[in-house]
């Protein structure tokens, strides 16, 4: 199932997380993405992308996410801004993420980089 629009990326992050699909998850990025999974923890590339979310899928959290605002830049490069919330056991998380997306060659969007501490909690 993939993203026909830069804002239905999130829905689809939202699905594969809250369900647990490791695979999913990974192929909503673009081979050399770089997703940021922590301080100083980029991830780069589609097997760095895929330990990283593997690990943060093993929480087994639930997280509403929802895109605030989208800026096109040329019609195949956009700018998500959104804001997210997440429980994982007994931990609850915020955030407000920065995520740049890139239409393919067959019209489906997928992440060049995800950051969601971008904008800070």
């Amino acid at each position: 199932m993939p993203a026909r629009t830069p804002e239905e990326i999130d829905v689809l992050f939202q699905k594969f997380l809250n369900s647990g699909d490791v695979d999913g998850l990974v192929g909503l990025y673009e081979p050399n993405a770089t997703l940021i999974g922590g301080p100083d923890q980029p991830a780069n590339g589609t097997a760095a992308i895929r330990e990283a979310i593997k690990a943060f899928v093993d929480m087994k959290p639930q997280i509403d996410l929802r895109v605030e605002q989208t800026v096109l830049a040329g019609g195949d490069l956009a700018t998500l801004y959104s804001t997210w919330t997440m429980i994982a056991g007994s931990e609850k998380m915020t955030g407000k993420s920065v995520e740049v997306v890139r239409r393919q060659a067959d019209g489906t969007w997928l992440f060049v980089f995800d950051d969601p501490w971008g904008r800070g909690t």
